[in-house]
């Protein structure tokens, strides 16, 4: 199974709704890919973040770096 295949199954695995040959194919590949357990990890997290409702205060000096990251992004498009 290719990493594209592995990923484009991912919210379906992580919601266990592959048939079960299919969810054999994919432990294997994430067994071997690093790339695609990061993947599927970080959107495990992502989904428990968002699903958990709480909302996390960012300390000053990353919401400074944040905005001033968006500020240049968006200065950069409106050129």
């Amino acid at each position: 199974m290719s990493c594209r295949n592995t990923i484009e199954e991912i919210s379906s695995y992580l919601n266990g709704e592959l048939d079960p040959e299919l969810k054999r194919t994919i432990e294997a590949h994430l067994k071997m890919c690093h790339n695609c357990r990061v993947v599927l990890d970080t959107t495990r997290k992502t989904i428990e973040l968002y699903c958990d409702g709480k909302l996390f205060p960012l300390p000053d000096v990353v919401r400074s770096r944040l905005h001033e990251a968006l500020e240049r992004k968006w200065q950069g498009k409106k050129q």
